[in-house]
């Protein structure tokens, strides 16, 4: 070899550095690169050793490959391999080391900036013996950097073949292996991280096609309904999935209902919820159309799937059939509401629909009427006190002490009161100054509950609190009390059960004897009330006369023909009345006839009273 001419020597040296960069390209895995640009140092450049320190991603450098000439043995490559050295001792020893073009001469004189913390092979091998000899503590490194100027990693020469310290030629030769080098770390760093990516995005893939076919079986079988709704699109609103629970739930079929929506199958009365509820994505109960015609109580819960670039995409309903529920609710209603043996509302829904149609305010001087504005009386509906009122109560309002002066909750009223009649009924309605609302929780447009003034007296009490306004209308709340005459003989010659029996019998007779709309309500043992509204005084003399035909007719109970007769009276309600004063004045009406008719009469009110909870 040191026969041959220089020429030949780098001619020979080009042909192995070509071959040993095609190697270099050929690498495809980033380890396999790193081991082939530490080889390609001490088959192609004439070193015996190399090693490539790689930056890590917390700045440190790490062994990450090292290759040494079989022919002799410093220890192998386990030496080095793996240990890390700081990034702050490799910036000082590239600082102090000579600048060989783009490589770094460290001498073994400055060997004190290497530290302890930079991995390096032991300084043993011959001593120099010429100047341009190289020495077993020299070391020659070639950093190597990426496009954008971050540094990439070290490679550390070690060794020349020759003994002495690379020529011009080796250090150019060295300074382009390194630049080629810091090239194919790149690719194959970028190709790591594309088969990293490629293998999540496989994965990410994987996962979402689980859980779409979990989903769909979820959708599929879930033994409730399901459907998904469009949000956008001309299809907006339309269902365009639905499972086969929900195809039995409504008893229509697949193809009919994905060309339907929710609102084509809700109940008129359910059309405003259901709406609320699909903007809310909330929950609703209401009722859904079968296809029988027939509406069935669902619970629908809404949820919005959204897109993080698109935003919401569809919403998906879950459909609960909730029909035993509301049926069983509604049961439970009924009877808290209804008595028992008669199916007619008991006394404490009598009291709430009473409550319902009167409010507090008076007719009377300086009232409403008159003046046609507010006079300071508190205006509620009777009963809110208790729980009764719908509407709410301004505030305290004793009988005994007369009115008092009281405001609302948001201060002092503002507007006035306007009275006109309705088909002669007087309507009362706020001015726009108190606004549409009402004041105190009292519709604007209430119509207000007036005796008629061809009526009998109104109780000493209603007197006292106010008199009946000039020119009042024709019709009003008509409260008829009801008394059986001879039920007790019933009740004791024939035992309870047939007593019960002609109970039931009388409450069909007065239902069927009614008017539409009116309610017949059974107060207590054999007394049943009946509330007639809008009706004049003739029409509820007309009224008792009917109710009285019905009841007095024989009945057979029990193989017995049986007969009662009914005691009866007329009283009205009017705003500004307690629910208590207008069940008093029909009740005492009542007594009155029975007494005009030698009936037998119960003078003590505890006898009623224990009659009324029987």
């Amino acid at each position: 070899m040191e026969a041959e001419s220089e020429p030949y020597v780098r001619l020979a040296t080009l042909r192995t550095l070509h071959r040993v960069v095609a190697d270099l390209n050929a690498a495809r895995s980033l380890p396999g690169t790193l081991q082939a640009v530490v080889e390609g140092s001490v088959h192609g450049l004439g070193f015996d050793a190399a090693a490539l320190s790689l930056v890590r991603p917390d700045g440190d450098l790490v062994v990450a490959a090292v290759w040494e000439y079989q022919e002799r043995d410093y220890g192998g490559p386990s030496v080095l391999l793996g240990q890390v050295g700081t990034r702050e001792s490799w910036d000082r020893l590239l600082a102090v080391s000579d600048h060989w073009g783009t490589l770094r001469f460290l001498p073994h004189d400055r060997g004190w900036a290497v530290g302890t913390d930079i991995p390096r092979w032991t300084g043993d091998g011959p001593l120099p013996m010429y100047a341009n000899d190289w020495h077993p503590e020299d070391g020659l490194l070639a950093p190597m950097y990426s496009a954008g100027g971050e540094l990439l990693g070290v490679l550390s020469v070690d060794r020349p073949r020759s003994g002495k310290r690379p020529g011009a030629w080796t250090r150019e030769a060295l300074e382009m292996f390194s630049l080629q080098a810091s090239i194919a770390i790149g690719n194959a760093r970028l190709r790591a991280e594309m088969q990293r990516a490629l293998a999540r995005l496989e994965k990410e893939q994987q996962a979402l096609r689980a859980s779409e076919e979990s989903f769909r079986h979820a959708f599929e079988y879930a033994p409730s309904g399901m459907a998904i709704t469009e949000l956008h699109g001309s299809s907006r609103g339309q269902l365009t999935r639905v499972n086969d629970a929900l195809c039995r739930l409504l008893g229509r079929p697949r193809a009919t209902l994905r060309r339907q929506s929710f609102l084509d199958l809700v109940h008129p009365d359910d059309r405003g919820l259901l709406e609320r509820t699909s903007a809310e994505c909330g929950r609703a109960e209401l009722r859904l159309a079968r296809r029988d015609g027939d509406y069935r109580w669902v619970c629908l819960r809404n949820s919005i799937v959204a897109d993080s670039a698109e935003g919401p995409t569809f919403l998906l309903t879950h459909v609960e059939d909730i029909e035993e529920r509301k049926r069983h609710e509604l049961q439970l209603a009924h009877r808290a509401s209804h008595d028992a043996l008669t199916g007619l509302p008991n006394g404490a829904e009598l009291r709430s629909r009473l409550a319902r149609r009167l409010c507090s305010l008076p007719q009377g001087p300086g009232g409403a009427a008159e003046h046609g504005a507010v006079d300071p009386v508190p205006c509620a509906l009777e009963g809110a006190a208790t729980g009764h009122g719908p509407l709410g109560s301004y505030g305290p309002h004793s009988p005994r002490s007369g009115h008092e002066a009281l405001e609302p909750a948001g201060g002092p009223l503002e507007g006035g009161w306007s009275a006109a009649t309705r088909g002669g009924t007087l309507v009362h309605g706020y001015s726009d100054r108190v606004g549409r609302g009402g004041y105190g929780g009292v519709p604007a447009e209430h119509v207000h509950a007036v005796v008629p003034t061809e009526a009998p007296s109104p109780p000493e009490a209603w007197q006292r609190r106010s008199r009946p306004p000039a020119g009042p209308p024709e019709k009003g709340l008509a409260v008829l009390f009801c008394d059986l005459d001879g039920f007790k003989s019933v009740n004791d010659r024939f035992g309870h059960n047939a007593g019960d029996a002609v109970l039931v019998e009388v409450a069909r007779r007065l239902q069927q004897a009614v008017r539409e709309g009116d309610t017949v309500a059974r107060l207590g043992g054999d007394e049943f009330v009946v509330l007639a509204d809008g009706i004049g005084s003739e029409e509820a003399a007309d009224l008792a006369l009917r109710l009285r035909n019905a009841v007095v007719p024989p009945m057979r109970i029990a193989g017995r023909v049986v007969r009662v007769g009914v005691s009866m009276g007329i009283g009205w309600a009017g705003c500004g009345m307690s629910i208590e004063e207008v069940l008093h004045a029909a009740d005492k009406r009542m007594y009155d006839e029975k007494r005009a008719r030698g009936g037998a009469v119960r003078g003590a009110r505890g006898e009623r009273s224990h009659r009324r909870a029987v």
